[in-house]
């Protein structure tokens, strides 16, 4: 079991988040596209050599993010037609979600088997998140899908302010 711990930097050009260990010594980083198009992001370990990347489709009639890890498309998130609270759908490959993933309070299981546990910490500066994971060989996926989820989110909320 592992705990990792991602924090976004409140103050920077371009969206940027670093996942720490319990030591707080940096594990990930994450870092997202400024001002282009499409958005994306890319995960680097800490040697930071790349090994994932968001990318948001463009031309789609709803948000539609794909999440690459180690070059394999892993993961897509898509935004489902509703009439009142948005909804989002999760496609991975044996990967699903339970739990509040909108709040992000949720478990991740892999074929019925839990692999990971995340928790957002509500009194903290920028958003943090802890993330149990079981599986330590899925460290990347997990990280990269909690990243896609916290920017499907920050999308959504971008889109809803601006239509208010």
């Amino acid at each position: 079991m592992k705990k990792l711990y991602i924090k976004q930097k409140v103050f920077s050009i371009g969206e940027k988040f670093t996942v720490m260990d319990e030591q707080q010594n940096p594990r990930y980083y994450v870092e997202g596209s400024f001002m282009q198009i499409p958005k994306h992001f890319k995960i680097l370990d800490e040697q930071r050599q790349p090994v994932a990347e968001i990318t948001k489709k463009i031309f789609s009639l709803l948000p539609k993010f794909f999440v690459e890890v180690h070059g394999q498309e892993a993961i897509v998130l898509s935004k489902q037609l509703t009439l009142f609270k948005a909804k989002y759908s999760i496609d991975a490959a044996g990967i699903d979600v339970d739990g509040n993933w909108w709040d992000m309070d949720f478990v991740v299981n892999r074929h019925g088997q839990r692999i990971a546990e995340i928790h957002k910490k509500w009194i903290s500066w920028g958003d943090t998140y802890e993330v149990v994971i079981y599986e330590e060989d899925m460290d990347d996926l997990i990280i990269s899908l909690v990243i896609a989820i916290d920017r499907v989110k920050a999308d959504d909320n971008a889109a809803s302010s601006a239509s208010s």
